[in-house]
């Protein structure tokens, strides 16, 4: 008799999500099995890579990751062209860090301009991502959303605290929300029902479980995305049947082990390829828990993580 391979049935699909506008829109969702299982399902969508570009110049990022973009971290408009060319990036992530009310604090009016400057100049999606702080983010989102009416960007984190001011901006505007909870998949549900109420439609949410990199707590992200997965697919729970977006890098290069020089840590190996390793194999547990965005900064680490998609989708 010959051998079958045991396989699940699945009885639920994740959510499509069409991000941006135009000939370069990139289309995330649909799948129909666990996590990279093409033996048991279908992943129409291949997960993406977005990268990184700040509204500031940087002021802690070790010497590795800087010096790709040191000749542009003035510029937004600049960084993410040359994210885009040479680097060829599919999206661009602009971290609205500048607006941290325990930083340079800038207004609403400012951080809108900076985003519809970099919308224009690009033709891939833009993700525009908040400083973290839910109330200045209330402020800082709702106006991105107003001023860059009709461009379909794709705005968060949104959080219970200010799901609603943004939420209508999105609504309002014709711009996809990002749900933020923190590492809880209750949480996460909760507030996947709180954006269906208030009427933003379902293929119009992606979901951001947040994280920590290697070594930093990713084992808790990992479990939350499995049990996401596992309940969307196989229990049938409509409110987490959304693509996953995981803000990933500034997790990763905060950390002494990708920081630290070759003098202050001569144990832990070439600083050049220790942070890009860190950043490549952090992303690959991500898509291996679900993630189909992954907001990533190292163009070598980006690189090996494509190599490795392109691996994962092979059949």
């Amino acid at each position: 008799m010959p051998f079958e391979i045991p396989r699940i049935t699945y009885t639920g699909t994740i959510k499509k999500v069409t991000l941006g506008k135009g000939p370069k829109a990139v289309t995330i969702g649909g799948e129909t099995s666990y996590p990279l299982y093409l033996f048991e399902g279908e992943m129409p969508h291949p997960p993406r890579i977005a990268m990184e570009v700040y509204d500031a110049p940087p002021e802690d990022w070790p010497e590795t990751v800087l010096e790709p973009f040191r000749d542009v971290v003035h510029d937004p408009v600049a960084w993410a062209k040359k994210c885009i060319e040479p680097f060829g990036a599919e999206l661009i992530a602009l971290q609205l860090v500048s607006t941290d009310p325990n930083g340079l604090n800038r207004t609403a009016e400012e951080a809108a301009e900076t985003a519809k400057k970099v919308a224009a100049s690009i033709d891939v999606p833009l993700i525009i991502w908040g400083s973290g702080n839910a109330d200045k983010d209330g402020d800082v989102l709702r106006k991105v959303a107003e001023v860059c009416d009709g461009m379909n960007l794709i705005i968060g984190p949104i959080v219970e605290g200010n799901y609603k001011q943004v939420g209508a901006g999105a609504i309002g505007y014709g711009h996809t929300v990002i749900a933020s909870s923190p590492i809880d998949i209750n949480l996460a549900k909760q507030l996947n029902i709180l954006l269906g109420n208030l009427g933003i439609p379902d293929s119009r949410i992606i979901v951001d479980p947040t994280t920590g990199g290697l070594g930093y707590g990713i084992e808790y992200t990992y479990s939350v995305m499995e049990r996401d997965r596992m309940a969307a697919l196989t229990q049938q729970d409509e409110r987490l049947q959304f693509p996953i977006i995981c803000n990933m890098a500034k997790e990763v290069w905060k950390t002494k082990e990708a920081k630290a020089s070759d003098e202050e840590a001569p144990d832990l190996g070439n600083p050049q390829k220790r942070g890009v390793l860190m950043e490549a194999v952090t992303a690959v547990i991500l898509l291996l828990a679900g993630a189909d965005i992954l907001v990533m900064r190292h163009p070598e680490a980006i690189q090996l993580v494509r190599e490795m998609i392109s691996d994962f989708m092979a059949k």
